[in-house]
């Protein structure tokens, strides 16, 4: 019995190294394929720069650029479709064909509305052809981040260890591609020399306002905080990146709200802005050099461990029989408790009252280090709620945001009824610019916040509220019947016409809103469609002359008709 004892817990000890070995060879194996999948992420944000180079000036050298990127993206997407070559005792996160096929898809299809684009001449058509292309390229990237999301999704799920690098990874590749897709908002313009238009000032000015908020994750994280070498790549991503990069894109912003007079030609922004990326760019590379290596060190270190315990074994076995009694009373016990407490904090089960384990202090110190651990879990399980929060809601007024939204009338949510029928109310306060110009920007927030609360207060308990953009709110309910939605706009329009707004000074002001109302059904496609009809509708409230309603009409036919499906209340 002595023999086997120790043979039993020989093979336990040699199993729980081979484990951890085995454990960290996977994962230096699976970051690595991560780091693949974000480079190649970065290689189709990056072909917006040279695409947009060929629109606006389709000279020999640009194609020429256009092509090697191209041919770089795809050299990446074949390398993710072939079948990888994995070691021995490894296995990998195939990703799935149909996800790769759709990216190949929207890439052609960006890639062909970019070469019709360049081929366009001068003026509006010219615009609203880059303006397609550029969206079109949008959409690719997109698609990939489908294949980013669930490659990290695989990972994560595998192993936790990888949760923050994978996180902190993700973020970045955000961080490269909403940059760029600033500058891209303003590109057409500036190639045909026109005015910005309103849709594309809100589609940076959002994007910018990720950016800020990506950066301000990241530099919570304890990933990047544990690398005191990154502090060097982040002073250059403030100067460069955010310094000048945005201020030139912010300048450009600026001069085309008003006038087509730009001091510089897209082709030169492209040369300018593109170098600020950069120095995202080095720092995702040096994060992620940083981040391979440790796990390398940790995979030596685990084969180290295991050859020494395999030593080490070989040597105890010859002594275990004459203290096989103490060692299970002392040794035993101890660790058979705390290896069903690590395994209850794994499965988030609660840990149970803790009898006196006994054995040597080491064992003490073992179940301090569990006590930490589960603390730690704690607080990890409280910043990913908060960090939930901070995405999915307006910093400002507290309701959610464009993205939520976006996401709970696509995909359906929890607060609001699986009904496909869905109403839409697009809220826009009237004269908002003239409160900021006369009382200040502080009391346009004051009075965003109020509005925000008082759509909370008067709205039913199942519709969403949510801030749209700027002093846009929307309203997202389950509707089959336009005349409710149109009533329900009405009754919050007299209620914020009749409400009166307090200053912080104590003067009190009076605001109305344009509502445009719309019904429609939930999915991507058809969420689209209700937002521009809702959109069209609100539009046409503000030029009858505001503080009024507007209804959409209620078919895809009473749309074709113009405006004899259209019903105003003011």
């Amino acid at each position: 019995m002595a023999i086997l004892c120790a043979a039993v817990l020989a093979a336990m000890i040699l199993s729980r190294a081979w484990n951890d070995f085995a454990e960290a060879r996977q994962n230096h194996h699976d970051i690595q394929n991560f780091r693949q999948i974000l480079d190649t992420a970065n290689f189709i944000s990056a072909e917006r720069g040279p695409a947009n180079d060929v629109m606006s000036d389709p000279s020999g050298t640009a194609l020429k650029r256009l092509a090697d990127f191209r041919a770089r993206s795809d050299t990446a997407l074949a390398s993710l479709a072939a079948k990888p070559e994995v070691p021995i005792l490894l296995h990998d996160h195939s990703i799935p064909p149909g996800l790769l096929d759709a990216v190949a898809e929207s890439l052609a299809a960006a890639r062909a509305k970019v070469d019709r684009a360049a081929t366009v001449q001068g003026g509006p058509a010219k615009l609203r052809a880059m303006q397609d292309a550029i969206e079109a390229m949008f959409a690719a990237s997109d698609r990939f981040r489908a294949v980013v999301t669930w490659h990290a999704n695989e990972l994560t799920g595998h192993d936790s260890g990888l949760s923050e690098p994978v996180l902190v990874g993700q973020m970045l590749a955000d961080l490269r591609e909403y940059g760029g897709r600033i500058a891209s908002e303003v590109i057409a313009p500036l190639a045909t020399r026109q005015r910005i238009p309103l849709e594309n000032i809100i589609d940076a000015r959002r994007d910018q306002g990720r950016i800020n908020q990506i950066w301000h994750m990241l530099r919570g994280q304890t990933a990047p905080n544990a690398m005191p070498d990154l502090a060097g790549n982040q002073a250059v991503i403030d100067t460069l990146f955010f310094g000048i990069g945005m201020d030139m894109v912010d300048a450009i912003i600026k001069q085309g709200k008003d006038s087509s007079d730009y001091p510089i030609t897209a082709v030169e922004l492209t040369k300018a802005f593109v170098p600020t990326m950069k120095s995202v760019e080095d720092y995702r590379t040096a994060f992620l050099d940083k981040t391979v290596s440790r796990v390398a060190a940790e995979r030596d270190a685990a084969l180290r461990l295991l050859a020494t315990v395999s030593l080490a074994t070989a040597i105890v076995l010859g002594v275990l029989v004459g203290v096989l009694l103490s060692v299970r009373r002392d040794v035993f016990r101890p660790l058979l408790q705390a290896r069903e407490e690590v395994i209850g904090l794994a499965k988030d089960r609660p840990l149970a009252a803790r009898p006196d384990p006994g054995g040597a202090g080491e064992m003490a110190r073992l179940f301090d280090a569990i006590d930490v651990l589960q603390d730690r879990m704690r607080e990890r399980a409280s910043l990913t709620s908060e960090l939930r929060l901070q995405a999915e809601t307006d910093g400002l007024t507290g309701v959610l945001n464009r993205r939520t939204l976006d996401y709970i009338a696509q995909n359906g949510d929890d607060g609001l009824p699986a009904e496909d029928a869905l109403g839409l109310v697009m809220i826009d306060i009237d004269h908002f610019k003239g409160i900021n110009d006369t009382h200040g920007h502080l009391a346009g927030d004051r009075v965003l916040v109020e509005t925000a609360r008082l759509l909370k207060r008067e709205v039913p308990i199942d519709c969403v509220v949510a801030r749209f953009g700027g002093e846009e709110f929307a309203l997202l309910f389950s509707c089959s019947d336009i005349d409710q939605a149109g009533h329900l706009a009405e009754t919050i329009r007299g209620k914020l016409q009749d409400h009166r707004f307090t200053l912080s000074d104590g003067r009190q002001i009076a605001i109305t809103a344009s509502f445009g109302v719309a019904c429609g059904k939930r999915g991507p496609r058809d969420w689209r469609h209700l937002v521009e009809r809702a959109d069209k509708a609100l539009y046409r409230a503000k030029s009858a002359g505001r503080n009024r309603v507007s209804i959409a009409p209620a078919t895809m036919a009473g749309r074709a008709s113009g405006r004899d499906g259209e019903r105003m209340r003011a």
